[in-house]
């Protein structure tokens, strides 16, 4: 991304008389709530929902840290509480990472019911070029069943084996791999096996699942703009890579409590749905007893069983897609935590409660403090603990950087009254960040998210993703960014501390803070051009 420095200082809002952000400009329209499909809305009170518990649900998961994006609640049918963490917004899309499987399986359910398959079918009969020389027992016995309950017979996740070393057949990769146990009596979490649920789809139906699925599920539901990651050869992952906003996760699971019924039309059919949502096999995962472990209360096709006679869709860092059918209740949730048991506590012990009516009757304080919670609710910007005069001598000017492993060239900050682009060139181009100085500034990069790297798998959109960056001075030489790509659980923080000799610049993503690991992106050395 190459601008002009026209170009660059209109996009952080100076004017030509002097560096100032203008505090009037308009919101991007991509921050705006969606106009079409939306659900209905109900007040908590009028579905037989107590206000007061979603409020302390909220409450916990903020002193708790849970890093909870957005929440939304539906009870018969009705929106009854829904909010989002600045700067995550209605109209955002969100990485669903493995929540992606329930709707693999989906569409596999709905290609049942138009009987190109059925469950029993096996897995080599579907690509006969593809298999190896020696097609051992428990690999010609697999079934499509075994794929849905993720009890194919493997040992460990295929996953790993279909990415490395370039793999461009994943198809070859997978059906390789050794069948240790008899298929039906192993469960071992296998996104592997969702993904050859894809392309089963996509060769029965010859299209991509996501292809597949919009007028059968996606359009029904109002769902637009979805996308999701493909393999080498156009085949979406299935077990990960959907991009959904959070309404349209509580439409999914509006439907499966609906039993596959969406205004009239059957979508979905009823034996499937309860096929899918009930304990098939026994799972693994978690830490304690079923008493307070949601990881071993059984799977069924790419659904997880709960506590509370509830089941759900899940995906790594906290997707959720939550349905309650006792309580005719879905709850949708987005975040990045390393807490994923965390989350389901707060939901049964504060959610779960004001559904079943727990602190009704009327409560109109509780009602009005739960409607200024979500109302106002903000993942805290970076907040300047000083002031500095570092900032007009650095800004707008060059850093050249010593040789690195990203090939990084020069970094530059340019501030303004509010805000500041930091612009880094490598052997690809220019590179920048838009960030308000104590709030969110939001805006579109062609930096990378770091597990985008890790991942060979094509990402829709290109290298261009939204990003909402704010900034701070930390102490008088030392600016530190953090940069949320709005459209993944992931952000990065990015410090730069001044000296006399230039610059250092240093990356953290958040996934090497939950995990308490070191970034793997080298600290990078500036000197000032004169």
């Amino acid at each position: 991304m190459n601008l002009n420095r026209r170009d660059f200082l209109r996009q952080l809002g100076f004017g030509a008389a002097g560096l100032v952000i203008a505090t009037s400009l308009p919101e991007t329209a991509w921050a705006l709530p969606t106009k079409s499909g939306k659900l209905p809305r109900s007040l908590p009170e009028a579905q037989g929902v107590a206000p007061g518990g979603l409020l302390d649900f909220v409450n916990t998961i903020e002193s708790k840290k849970l890093n909870v994006h957005s929440v939304m609640v539906m009870k018969h049918g009705q929106v009854v509480a829904e909010g989002w963490w600045a700067p995550y917004a209605p109209n955002l899309k969100h990485t669903l990472y493995s929540l992606s499987k329930s709707f693999t399986s989906s569409a596999v359910g709905m290609a049942v019911a138009e009987k190109r398959l059925t469950v029993e079918d096996k897995v080599v009969s579907f690509f006969p070029k593809d298999l190896p020389a020696t097609v051992s027992e428990n690999l010609a016995a697999m079934r499509v069943k075994d794929l849905l309950t993720m009890s194919t017979g493997h040992d460990k996740d295929t996953t790993p084996a279909l990415r490395e070393g370039g793999n461009s057949n994943w198809i070859k990769a997978f059906l390789a791999q050794p069948v240790d146990h008899k298929p039906g009596t192993f469960f071992v979490y296998n996104s592997g096996a969702t993904y050859m649920l894809s392309a089963i789809v996509q060769k029965l139906t010859g299209m991509p699942v996501v292809e597949y699925l919009k007028p059968r599920l996606f359009g029904p539901l109002g769902i637009e703009g979805e996308d999701w990651e493909v393999d080498p050869n156009g085949i979406n992952t299935g077990g990960w890579g959907l991009r959904l906003r959070t309404e349209d996760i509580a439409k999914f699971g509006q439907l499966y409590l609906q039993k596959g019924m969406w205004n009239g039309k059957r979508l979905l059919a009823e034996n499937w749905i309860a096929n899918a949502t009930r304990k098939e096999v026994d799972s693994k995962g978690g830490k304690g007893d079923a008493t307070v472990n949601d990881w071993i209360q059984g799977y069924g096709y790419q659904f997880w069983r709960c506590r509370h006679d509830a089941f759900r869709g899940d995906g790594a860092f906290g997707q959720y897609c939550i349905v309650l059918p006792k309580e005719d209740a879905v709850v949708a949730i987005t975040s990045e935590t390393s807490d994923m048991q965390g989350i389901l506590n707060a939901v049964w012990d504060h959610i779960l409660p004001a559904l079943q009516g727990t602190g009704l009757p009327s409560d109109k304080i509780k009602q009005a403090a739960l409607t200024q919670k979500l109302t106002t609710l903000t993942l805290t910007p970076t907040v300047s603990q000083t002031s500095t005069s570092v900032a007009s001598q650095i800004s707008e000017k060059t850093f050249t950087v010593a040789d690195n492993s990203l090939h990084v060239k020069a970094v530059t900050l340019t501030f303004g009254k509010d805000g500041c682009i930091f612009k880094l060139t490598d052997d690809q181009g220019d590179h920048q960040v838009l960030c308000g100085v104590g709030r969110w500034r939001e805006g579109t990069t062609t930096f990378s998210v770091a597990p985008l790297s890790l991942t060979p798998t094509v990402v829709p959109g290109g290298p261009v993703r939204k990003v909402a960056g704010s900034g701070s001075w930390q102490d008088a030489n030392t600016f530190v960014m953090i940069w949320r790509f709005i459209e993944t659980a992931h952000y990065d923080t990015v410090t730069c501390r001044y000296g006399k000799e230039g610059v250092q610049v240093e990356f953290q993503s958040s996934l090497s803070i939950l995990n308490k690991t070191k970034d793997k992106r080298p600290v990078l050395d500036g000197k000032m051009v004169a």
